[in-house]
């Protein structure tokens, strides 16, 4: 779901940073143009640091922004990137500097004011109540459920009713938005046919 969605975005014309911190889930996003592809923690990090400048100049535009891409910040595992996150930032961490993670702090900044500098935020997995704040969290406009449990069901998408049972069939999702939820089928295609897609015009398969 994550590389389908961002691969849709890309598709029409969005840029994106692809946070991986397994480092081979999206090996696919290091062959595109328009896509950084950041690996290890340290990485991660620095480039989330370097998200609020981009967001900052975004923002100083004043809303003139249609000559500017929209960014997708598309973050894998992200239950596991942030506590990693807020490890790495303890091991350099100085006495007068902020306790919560900056890395931390840029996703946060993104997520409230992300939309009107036309940054968008994917998060793979639930983020994590404890390195992301919970009014943050709320901030999410749109939840998408696969291989979900009753209990999850519910955490996440406590205004939709009752859980339905997950299905069995492989890309089909569970979407919710403003309280109510529908099924829905992701477009399946794999790591070269993206590529291709994104980056052969003549590519009529894809």
């Amino acid at each position: 779901m994550l590389r389908s969605l961002t691969a849709q975005f890309l598709h029409q014309g969005a840029h994106a940073l692809v946070l991986d911190p397994k480092r081979i889930s999206h090996l696919w996003a290091k062959a595109l143009p328009t896509v950084t592809h950041r690996g290890n923690i340290a990485a991660i990090h620095d480039a989330l640091v370097h998200l609020v400048a981009e967001l900052e100049r975004r923002l100083d535009l004043d809303g003139d922004l249609d000559d500017v891409p929209r960014l997708i910040v598309a973050i894998d595992e992200a239950n596991t990137t942030l506590r990693q996150l807020a490890r790495y930032w303890e091991t350099f961490r100085q006495k007068d500097d902020p306790k919560t993670s900056p890395a931390i702090t840029a996703l946060e900044e993104a997520l409230w004011v992300g939309r009107a500098a036309r940054v968008h935020l994917i998060f793979d997995g639930r983020p994590h109540t404890t390195a992301l704040g919970g009014a943050a969290h709320e901030l999410f406009a749109t939840v998408i459920l696969a291989r979900f449990s009753a209990d999850a069901w519910r955490r996440l998408a406590p205004m939709a009713g009752p859980a339905p049972k997950p299905s069995p069939h492989r890309g089909r999702f569970h979407v919710v938005q403003q309280g109510s939820a529908h099924e829905t089928q992701t477009v399946l295609m794999t790591d070269t046919e993206v590529v291709n897609w994104l980056t052969d015009p003549t590519d009529n398969e894809s």
